[in-house]
């Protein structure tokens, strides 16, 4: 990657750019407190969930968290609302991508002066995640957001050029739109082809923003591990959501076949949050090609058709959701009404049984999945099972279910 005048473009003050919290028009409403292991808390004076947790284990410094949040939370500049800190006007210091830009340029200038050693694979993945934070929470219309995007996947690439297993970059044509690009990690010391998961991530997360979960979870058990954007976020911003949510994932699923590097015979599916919606709606339609489907605080029912749960969700996520669904001028009641479409339960799907093995993990007390719908999952399979994650302590819970959960996958693929 070129440095030719990097800081230079990347840091020269702009203010014709939207600030993120005015693209999607809803009537926004007063802050309400929230926690979910999985997106982070709502805190007052911030538009954006703050998910230092997740952060942290995708391996951002808490450190480094605390020093970028706070440039921004001490910035003096003009504001969209001047009771939310991340709301700065323009491309400038305080501005949420512009500090978290700033931050990830820093660690890409190390990469590229450390050139071909281990080191430098860390810096590029350290940069790809701050980019990745820059465009969080990757709204549509965002230009900013989508120049973080492309430094993130650039950087991303780069890291994997240098860290343990090896990327691949496949392209999959799409039935009446666009390509779309998928990431294929290989685990070192495994011959292909490979046992592999695909992994459906959540609404707020670029596939490269998972790393670890390969690298410390499922590498280590011979398993490959290919990741897609979500549909209208990354190399899927082409792509709206709709009540087919599993529509990209299950054409990737069905081209497989063709992948030489992947055995199509021991294929499973990862899915948490609302890719979780994805990989429980593909263990109805797409049997005979899945070994298993593991799901990790689902989204299948309640949050789109409750209400009062409804209006629990931040003004952040409302407005991300309204964003993938292709309503940036919507009233919640008409976005309630689209988001009914996308329960499973509605779309005549969970309750029904399947011969695929689901393993459906949660929190107690989750807003976003309640337990009856992971015991749900469950039961709609002969060799169902879930699994409780405790809410406290937050990360080494986490830790443990996710080396059980890998540990499932591995014995249904037989590895």
């Amino acid at each position: 990657m070129s440095t030719k005048n990097l800081s230079e473009e990347l840091f020269k003050p702009r203010f014709k750019h939207p600030e993120t919290s005015t693209l999607v028009r809803r009537q926004h409403h007063h802050p309400i407190q929230v926690h979910s292991a999985l997106e982070g808390d709502t805190q007052r004076g911030w538009y954006r969930m703050l998910n230092k947790l997740l952060w942290t284990w995708r391996g951002v410094s808490p450190l480094e968290l605390s020093e970028v949040l706070a440039r921004i939370a001490v910035s003096n500049v003009a504001r969209t609302d001047d009771r939310l800190l991340d709301t700065v006007i323009g491309y400038r210091g305080g501005n949420w991508n512009y500090e978290w830009s700033k931050q990830g340029a820093g660690w890409q200038q190390l990469a590229m002066d450390a050139a071909q050693s281990d080191e430098a694979g860390h810096q590029w993945l350290q940069a790809s995640l701050l980019y990745s934070l820059a465009a969080y929470p990757f709204i549509k219309g965002d230009p900013l957001a989508d120049q973080a995007q492309l430094l993130a996947n650039r950087a991303y690439e780069e890291a994997t050029q240098r860290l343990p297993g090896e990327l691949k970059a496949l392209t999959f044509s799409i039935p009446g739109g666009s390509p779309v690009t998928a990431f294929l990690h290989m685990p070192p010391q495994v011959s292909a082809p490979y046992p592999t998961v695909l992994l459906c991530g959540g609404l707020d997360a670029l596939q490269s923003d998972h790393y670890r979960l390969f690298h410390d979870y499922l590498a280590p058990r011979g398993i490959a591990m290919l990741t897609l954007d979500m549909p209208s976020v990354g190399f899927s911003s082409k792509w709206t959501l709709n009540q087919d949510t599993s529509f990209l994932h299950q054409h990737v699923l069905r081209e497989l076949p063709n992948v030489a590097w992947i055995d199509h015979t021991r294929v499973a599916l990862l899915g948490y949050r609302f890719g979780a919606n994805i990989a429980t709606r593909l263990a109805y339609l797409e049997v005979p090609r899945l070994r298993a489907v593991a799901t990790l605080g689902a989204m299948v029912h309640s949050v789109f058709v409750d209400t009062a749960r409804q209006q629990q969700l931040p003004d952040m996520y409302l407005d991300m959701l309204a964003s993938r669904l292709g309503m940036p001028s919507t009233s919640d009641s008409n976005l309630r009404i689209e988001l009914n479409r996308y329960s499973l339960k509605i779309q005549g799907l969970l309750g029904r049984r399947t011969p695929v093995p689901l393993l459906a993990a949660y929190w107690p007390n989750d807003i976003f999945s309640p337990e009856e719908e992971s015991q749900l999952i469950a039961n709609s399979s002969a060799y169902g099972k879930t699994l409780l994650i405790p809410a406290q302590p937050v990360f080494a819970p986490f830790n443990q279910a996710l080396n059980q959960l890998c540990d499932w996958l591995a014995k249904q693929l037989r590895v």
